[in-house]
């Protein structure tokens, strides 16, 4: 029997969607359940999976972007078809991609020389087995190889140095080697935005500092009890976080947005928490912020961090906020100017926390200072209620006893 996968749709809105990647080549025999593929979107990176075991014939090319609901492979139930088919492939274990050179391929131990064609040639035991194993010999490896392609030179070009290296203490050659990739549409689709957002607001960004001194003490007084009661650590960006929404309350037009000739001023706080995952930024969304506990809001944010960085966020939990926090500060910036999260209107940015001299209560002493950035859209947001709202959210972390009873 011959069962039919199709590209699935990440969302009604995308039109098209990119094939980034086969964990399976034609002709292998797969597992159900077991993910043969992924695809990515403008918004989300998604798998498809083997609905049933069966040798697996693929009739979209990698790297090839298609429309959601094409027919993407097809798998054969009947029966074994060919060497491949001894492959197995399951969520446990991926198949090492076409033209990659491995570093577990150079750290094999070479323990029999073979010659052929006048010539002799180290095998390791992996593949001497695997030879033995499909009754093949060293000529009948070099004579498959109908192309030589810039990954084995690359692989013998290092595999040569390593030995260099070992017998002569002789430097590298400098590389001048330019390496090419094609742009995700998660990429595509992130430059796209980010330019509009320049050329379709008034941008304009405002600063202060926070003292950090308190919230790094509450952290650390209730972190054991806060770990044996939610099952994560008790971090900064829940206490931003809770800060944003309590501070919207007083300027709610932080947490508004253009919508053509109107003002949408939702009565609910949504946050956004950017998340630097493998493929690109990503927002996952905290939803009814007002609402939330500290012990929730980080739960619930290990949660969707965990989901961004393995790919498996849903188009669901990435809409619909209605403000941004960005966090620099874990990558060392010390001050920045964040872009807008479009049809949001402000992006609250952290940064590096840093020991610096400050004047209290006329002495000049040592605290952990914090710069804080809030880029809104001038033409709904006034001077007044952006350097409002960043000094409210400075005063609920000052003095974070307030997080905690909602005053």
């Amino acid at each position: 029997m011959i069962v039919e996968i199709k590209i699935p749709s990440p969302g009604e809105s995308i039109t098209e969607v990119e094939l980034a990647r086969w964990f399976v080549k034609e002709g292998d025999y797969v597992k159900k359940d077991a993910e043969i593929a992924e695809i990515e979107s403008d918004k989300a990176t998604l798998q498809i999976l083997a609905s049933e075991n069966g040798t697996i014939h693929l009739l979209v090319k990698e790297g090839e972007t298609v429309k959601p609901g094409i027919l993407a492979c097809t798998i054969d139930t009947s029966g074994i078809a060919g060497k491949r088919a001894e492959v197995l492939v399951s969520p446990a274990k991926k198949p090492i991609a076409p033209e990659v050179v491995s570093s577990t391929m150079m750290a094999e131990p070479v323990t029999k020389v073979e010659p052929f064609n006048g010539i002799e040639a180290k095998v390791t035991p992996l593949a001497q087995a695997m030879m033995d194993e499909n009754g093949m010999t060293a000529n009948d490896v070099v004579a498959a190889l109908s192309r030589i392609n810039s990954n084995h030179v690359r692989l013998a070009l290092e595999q040569m140095d390593n030995e260099k290296v070992h017998s002569e203490h002789k430097s590298m050659p400098v590389s001048r080697i330019e390496n090419r990739s094609r742009m995700t549409q998660l990429r595509k689709r992130l430059s796209q935005r980010l330019v509009a957002v320049k050329n379709e607001t008034a941008m304009l960004t405002t600063f202060n500092e926070v003292d950090m001194s308190r919230v790094m003490e509450v952290r650390k007084g209730l972190q054991e009890g806060f770990v044996a009661k939610y099952g994560v650590k008790l971090g900064f960006m829940s206490f931003f976080t809770r800060a944003v929404a309590l501070a919207v309350k007083d300027h709610p037009m932080v947490n508004s947005r253009i919508d053509g000739d109107e003002i949408v001023s939702p009565d609910f706080v949504d946050v956004g928490i950017a998340v630097s995952a493998p493929k690109g930024l990503m927002v996952p969304v905290i939803r009814n912020c007002e609402t939330k506990s500290l012990g929730q809001i980080e739960s619930e944010l290990a949660a969707l961090a965990v989901k961004a960085r393995d790919g498996k966020l849903s188009i669901e939990e990435m809409t619909g906020g209605t403000f941004t926090i960005t966090n620099g500060g874990v990558f060392g910036s010390l001050l920045s100017t964040p872009i807008i999260n479009p049809p949001q209107s402000a992006i609250l940015g952290m940064h590096n926390i840093v020991d610096r001299p400050v004047a209290v209560n006329g002495q000049v002493v040592i605290r952990p200072m914090m710069y804080i950035a809030l880029s809104y859209d001038h033409r709904i947001i006034d001077g007044k209620d952006s350097v409002g709202f960043l000094v409210k959210v400075k005063q609920f972390l000052e003095s974070p006893e307030r997080l905690l009873v909602d005053y």
